[in-house]
Parts: C-alpha cells; sequence; structure tokens
C-alpha cells in the first residue's frame, strides 16, 4: 500500500471519506490513515438526516453553509451510486420539526424570520397550523399544535452513505490503513512525517485532521487547540411497518427497512456511548406526546452514540499556523455537510482559486 501521498488523512469516517472522495476528484494522490471498530464512530451510531432548518439561527454564515450542502446532495448522492453500484436510499423531499409548547413555536417563527432577513430572503421555510400538519402526516396528533418545514431537509441510510464513499475512494486509489493509531508527527522540507504505534511511516505534502474526537488528542500536535467534546445521544427503534410517515422530523424518522426511529437527547456524559434507562423513557415519552399511535409498536433496539461537538458547536475549519499544511476539519453534522466537505473543501484544501472563505469556522473564534 501507499505511503507517500499529497494528502494524508487522518480519520476515515464520513468526513474523512467526503473529504478524500473530493481529492480524489481533482486527481490528488491521497492515503488515508483510520482507527479501529472499537473508537468511537459518529459514522455508524448517527441519525442519518440531511438537515437544514434549526442550524445556524445564531450564525447566518453556518446556516448559509449547510444550506449549500443540501442542494448539493442530489447529485452527490447519485454520482457515488452511479460510480459504485451501492444504492443509498436517500430521500430529500423536505422534513419537518413538531412543536408542543406555543411558547417555543412562536420563538422559532422570530428567529426563522431573522434569520431569512439575515440571509436575504434565501431561507425557504414555512410553519402548519396543527390541522395541516395532521391532515400531511396522518401519524401526527397528540400535543402537537404546529410544524415548521423546511424543503430541502431529507434523511439517508448513513451505513450505505459510508459503503458508497468508502467503495468510491478505493476504486479511485485511496490508500487506506486500519487500525493505526498515530504516535508521532513532523515536518522536514516542506514533507509531512507520520508515524503510528505499529511502525507505519507515511510522507505527505499536506495533512487533514478528520478524526472526530481523536482531534482532542491529535489536534495538538499540528498546533490545533483539540477544543472537541463528546455529546452523547441515544436512539430508539421500533419493530418493521408499512409506510406510515411520509417525511422525517428532526427527532422521528421511517428508515427504508420500515422501522420507526426516535432520537431526542443530548447528554453531557463524557466518553460514555452506552444507552440509560431514564433518558430513553423520555424520549419515548415526548415522542409519544407528537405521535400518540407509536405507544402501540415494539421497540426492538436501542442505542447511543457520542457526536463530536466543538464549544459553539458550529465546525472547524483551521489551517494550522506552525505548521502550515496541516488542516483541522471537525463538526457534528459530517452527514449533512458531506457534499459541502467534497466539493467545496477539497477546493480550499488544494488552494483552489474558487475555494470558499473559510476564516468565520476558524479556531480564531474562541481566542475572543
Amino acid at each position: 500500500m501507499r505511503t507517500e501521498a499529497d494528502f494524508a488523512i487522518i480519520g476515515g469516517g464520513i468526513v474523512g471519506l467526503s473529504v478524500a472522495h473530493g481529492l480524489l476528484k481533482q486527481g490528488c494522490s491521497v492515503i488515508c490513515i483510520d482507527g479501529s471498530d472499537t473508537d468511537f464512530r459518529a459514522s455508524r451510531g448517527n441519525f442519518g438526516l440531511v438537515w437544514v432548518q434549526g442550524k445556524g439561527i445564531k450564525a447566518p454564515f453556518y446556516a448559509a453553509w449547510t444550506q449549500n450542502a443540501a442542494r448539493l446532495y442530489p447529485d452527490f448522492v447519485c454520482e457515488l451510486s452511479q460510480e459504485t453500484g451501492v444504492q443509498i436510499n436517500y430521500n430529500q423531499a423536505g422534513g419537518y420539526e413538531y412543536f408542543t409548547d406555543p411558547h417555543t413555536l412562536s420563538q422559532r417563527m422570530d428567529e426563522y424570520k431573522q434569520l431569512k432577513e439575515a440571509l436575504n430572503g434565501d431561507y425557504p421555510y414555512e410553519f402548519l397550523s396543527s390541522s395541516q400538519i395532521r391532515a400531511a402526516e396522518p401519524m401526527i396528533g397528540g400535543e402537537t399544535i404546529g410544524a415548521s418545514f423546511y424543503p430541502n431537509d431529507g434523511h439517508l441510510n448513513p451505513l450505505q452513505l459510508l459503503k458508497a464513499l468508502a467503495s468510491y475512494c478505493q476504486k479511485k486509489g485511496l490508500s487506506h490503513h486500519l487500525g493505526e493509531e498515530l504516535e508521532t508527527a513532523d515536518k522536514k522540507e516542506g514533507v509531512f512525517r507520520l508515524v503510528t504505534k505499529k511502525g507505519l511511516t507515511i510522507s505527505a505534502n499536506k495533512v487533514v485532521i478528520s478524526a472526530g474526537l481523536g482531534a482532542q488528542k491529535i489536534g495538538p500536535l499540528f498546533g490545533f487547540l483539540g477544543l472537541v467534546s463528546p455529546q452523547r445521544g441515544q436512539i430508539l427503534v421500533t419493530e418493521k411497518i408499512s409506510p406510515v410517515l411520509n417525511r422525517p422530523s428532526v427527532t422521528i424518522r421511517q428508515v427504508d427497512e420500515g422501522a420507526i426511529q426516535i432520537g431526542d437527547s443530548q447528554e453531557q456524559s463524557g466518553f460514555n456511548d452506552k444507552e440509560t434507562q431514564a433518558q430513553m423513557s423520555r424520549i419515548a415519552r415526548n415522542a409519544i406526546k407528537v405521535m400518540p399511535k407509536l405507544a402501540q409498536l415494539r421497540l426492538v433496539r436501542a442505542w447511543g452514540s457520542l457526536r463530536v461537538m466543538s464549544p459553539d458547536g458550529l465546525p472547524i475549519y483551521h489551517q494550522s499556523r506552525t505548521l502550515p499544511g496541516a488542516f483541522l476539519i471537525t463538526c457534528h453534522s459530517g452527514i449533512t455537510l458531506a457534499a459541502t466537505h467534497s466539493t467545496n473543501l477539497s477546493l480550499w484544501l488544494t488552494g483552489h482559486k474558487n475555494a470558499p472563505e473559510l476564516s468565520e469556522f476558524s479556531e480564531d473564534r474562541f481566542h475572543a
């Protein structure tokens, strides 16, 4: 396997492989150092949403970045499927956020109005009344008083996306080293030299750290702050049933196999991804408030997984000042941002003239 390349990517989840996808399309040679199956992997435990609404309410530049990612998604998924033959069960017909509290609904209406103004009108949301959302989604009832709708929201099977990205990248020449852990890194005469604990030595002109929570430890080796922390989310899965939901919501979706997936927790639990009875009960109660008929279904599975969170919840895209050519890419929305990570971050990494301006996503914001 290749041990010299234009780029070395540390981390082979959705984020790392999305970046690799874009770099390989530009003709760059890429090596990926990936960890083991025992690592905390958000790519295999996430909710599977491609989601715009609610993101960037206090940061319009992030809302615009997310919008662009969602708009790139149809072509991104189509190309991956055609190139690899991997079917990605993907639906982007819009999505909802349900409300059971009048104050929360009123607050969200005000926030979206302000965000739309900040984006010069480019935020095509709408709010549905109780009767409108119940007509659109017969499963909705209970305490639901309304819903927001955004037309570019959607969902997919994240494992299919991960498989398609891995297949594409390997087909295009990615050298993928599994079960490795970085031990040392330095840069001499413009070339990075990375050494793993197993003794693998890799030379690369540039390095991308997309190791999720691993950036806490790996980032400082390249001059980054390592400001990421875990946030646990728990997910419940029901038995498989015939299609009853037309569109996903931010907390409830019906997956392609028929099960209904429910996720509604943001927990500060450290590096602990175990599910808990208390949270699972709370998640189920909240879901039943919106969809009372869920109470009739059997729960067959549950799991916890760790999100990768920066101090303000936004992505970090930053080039090291102490070791130029080393880049940090981290976010908690790797599924949603996959298309723009491929298309636009690859331009930024290669210094292309059409690269996006990303200074608002840099680590510098944490020095203020």
